[in-house]
């Protein structure tokens, strides 16, 4: 056999394309390039329509007098409701009724005008065990005045202070992440709300 024989044989064959399969054979990657093309056209649309997230997206102001006023009967007590400088701002304000656990309580949450949280809790029925969930395991680390009355100061592993104490019958908790001047501000306010 020659040599030319030899590297016809050994050569691949070369398909040839009409003009149809090689629209066929295209076909599908266009197809997958459009699909693509407008999917990622609804995903921006959809991205677009909705709002930025910011810190502002998430403030909610929620008028605590109001809340506490209307859980009232329920309670069997008017809830504290703070009156605090400009800048503060209330998240939230629930009253929940009593659990498996035997005691219901008032919480708000407030956040400070630096954007720090700090919640309030308020029971007239607590026992050891409600106060030692609430208090998530934190240890005593020594004690606060505010406005003459003496509270608590607890730390807990995750980071929050804890203040409580007893006042009128109440036992009162306040936790966050605020610095410890913002809970004093907090605890007056609470500490007036509850004699007035």
């Amino acid at each position: 056999m020659s040599n030319t024989q030899e590297n016809q044989q050994e050569a691949p064959a070369t398909p040839v394309l009409t003009a149809k399969q090689a629209k066929r054979a295209n076909a599908s990657s266009i197809g997958m390039f459009i699909a693509t093309a407008v999917t990622l056209g609804l995903v921006l649309f959809v991205v677009l329509l909705n709002p930025t997230h910011t810190a502002e997206t998430y403030t909610r102001d929620v008028d605590v007098a109001t809340i506490a006023s209307q859980a009232e009967d329920t309670a069997g007590y008017l809830p504290v409701a703070a009156e605090l400088p400009d800048g503060w701002t209330a998240n939230y304000a629930r009253w929940t009724g009593t659990a498996s656990d035997g005691v219901a309580f008032w919480e708000v949450g407030y956040l400070t005008p630096e954007r720090q949280f700090i919640q309030v809790t308020q029971t007239n029925s607590a026992n050891p065990t409600w106060l030692s969930q609430r208090l998530e395991g934190a240890e005593p680390s020594g004690q606060r005045v505010i406005d003459g009355v003496t509270w608590e100061l607890l730390d807990s592993t995750s980071g929050d202070a804890f203040l409580t104490t007893e006042q009128d019958g109440y036992t009162l908790i306040l936790n966050g992440t605020a610095d410890l001047a913002q809970f004093d501000v907090l605890g007056g306010a609470v500490l007036n709300a509850l004699d007035g």
